[in-house]
């Protein structure tokens, strides 16, 4: 991917899979892009609206026609107790999509992804590695279109 603009791309062609359970953790180095990727997503599922970084907040919510999505971050997540203690483990419903990035910042407390995204520097670019780790996670990567 040769710039943001293509890793805007990625999110909005990963859009078509996100469904109620499914969980999307997004990995790699500051500024490779994983927000970036959140946000091209948002934008093609129909969020018109600012689309942050939940940083500082660990999650934000965005109540969709279909579903309920929580874009989390757990950069600053510092240990089991905050975790525990925030409440954060009854987002994770049947009925709700997940994006996490920095999910390794959380490790065993979260349930496994159906998808994972590693975002990595290239040079100046960036490249992405996509792996499926459940049914629902082959199916959504098989439904991808990128161009």
């Amino acid at each position: 991917m040769p710039d943001a603009a293509a890793t805007a791309r990625l999110g909005a062609a990963l859009a078509g899979g996100v469904a109620p359970g499914r969980v999307l953790h997004l990995s790699g180095e500051l500024g490779s892009g994983k927000t970036t990727l959140v946000r091209g997503l948002l934008r093609a599922l129909g969020v018109t609206g600012p689309i942050k970084s939940p940083t500082y907040a660990w999650v934000e919510p965005y109540a969709l026609s279909s579903l309920d999505l929580y874009h989390f971050d757990f950069f600053r997540l510092a240990d089991k107790n905050a975790w525990l203690s925030s409440g954060l483990r009854d987002y994770f419903r049947p009925e709700a999509a997940c994006l996490v990035e920095w999910p390794e910042r959380a490790r065993d407390l979260l349930p496994p992804p159906d998808l994972s995204l590693q975002l990595d520097y290239d040079g100046e670019a960036r490249r992405a590695r996509v792996e499926a780790h459940s049914p629902a996670g082959h199916a959504w990567l098989q439904s991808l279109s990128f161009p």
